[in-house]
């Protein structure tokens, strides 16, 4: 912090060529103005008394010339100019202060805000476990929480307007030109059926199996949602109801209305009247799931212990 800008020239009445005020003239003013003496002043700074008697006259000159201490037999004495000088540079030191102080919280994510997003499912049980941890560790830091779909979540990481995003491969590979990518889990999925179901009793059940069943998806359209993978597999699922929340979505399985895929983290919530059974094809990758961080751009501090809190909830999840 070398120096604060004074504006020259004008009703200011510093003059034209007023230098810049330098922080080290202000601390040996209020040094001086405290001990009422040069001498103590300049032994409390580490300096000669000649050195702070500079550094005071530079002061002055810089605020148009007149006096700040009376020089007395016996020590200083503010002047009327340096009375109306002590309360801003107070205010300045102070401020200049909480300055340093807030960027070595930040450093040591101490304070700050961290913004991120995450899509719907991570939010049962993967995020929750995050934010408890990170928040024990690091109470001062202030999060802010958005909930979205993979491709918007990561277009306003681009836009810097999130600084993380928990995002999947659901709907395909993930680019890795933009963002660097911090694997969490791979996430298996499951099909939900009605209780009653032919085939609720599987051990497993390859999608091609389901290919005549009624589906309940979040979008008419498969593509770019879990349904993705029965396109994979030769056939389009026939979406007989759209409906967009998790919990909805069991209702309607629940009702017998239809089958839908649930991903792994979501199936600690669902209902007991609604089987859940593993889908086992080879074809069909488990879900991956990613924390991923615009690539090329300076992280705020406390992107690293909250990716240490996401690593440390998935291990808790898959483990």
């Amino acid at each position: 912090m070398a120096g604060m800008q004074t504006t020259h020239g004008g009703a200011d009445g510093l003059g034209p060529g007023a230098a810049d005020l330098s922080t080290y003239w202000l601390r040996a003013f209020l040094e001086v103005a405290g001990e009422g003496s040069f001498t103590v002043a300049a032994r409390r700074l580490s300096l000669t008394q000649s050195a702070v008697s500079r550094q005071i006259a530079s002061l002055e000159a810089a605020l148009g010339g007149a006096p700040l201490f009376d020089r007395l037999p016996r020590g200083v004495r503010l002047t009327a100019h340096g009375r109306a000088v002590l309360p801003h540079a107070r205010a300045v030191t102070g401020q200049l202060s909480r300055l340093r102080q807030e960027l070595t919280d930040l450093e040591g994510a101490a304070r700050g805000l961290l913004r991120f997003g995450a899509f719907a499912t991570a939010d049962v049980a993967l995020v929750p476990r995050a934010i408890a941890a990170f928040r024990a560790r690091h109470p001062g830091v202030t999060l802010t929480r958005e909930e979205g779909f993979t491709g918007p979540l990561l277009t306003r990481l681009t836009d810097g307007e999130l600084d993380l995003a928990v995002v999947s491969t659901t709907g395909g590979p993930l680019p890795q030109d933009a963002y660097e990518l911090h694997h969490l889990l791979d996430e298996p999925l499951y099909v939900a059926l009605p209780a009653a179901h032919p085939l609720a009793g599987e051990a497993a059940l390859g999608l091609a199996r389901l290919a005549g069943e009624d589906w309940i998806s979040g979008s008419a359209e498969p593509a770019g949602t879990l349904l993705d993978a029965a396109l994979r597999h030769g056939f389009r699922p026939r979406v007989a109801h759209v409906v967009a929340e998790w919990t909805a979505k069991q209702g309607y399985v629940a009702a017998g209305l239809g089958v839908t895929l649930i991903p792994a983290l979501a199936a600690q919530g669902v209902r007991q009247d609604v089987a859940l059974v593993p889908v086992h094809d080879e074809g069909t990758p488990a879900r991956a799931v990613y924390a991923a961080t615009a690539r090329g751009r300076s992280r705020a501090p406390s992107v690293e212990p909250f990716l240490a809190a996401l690593r440390e909830s998935g291990r808790l999840l898959t483990g």
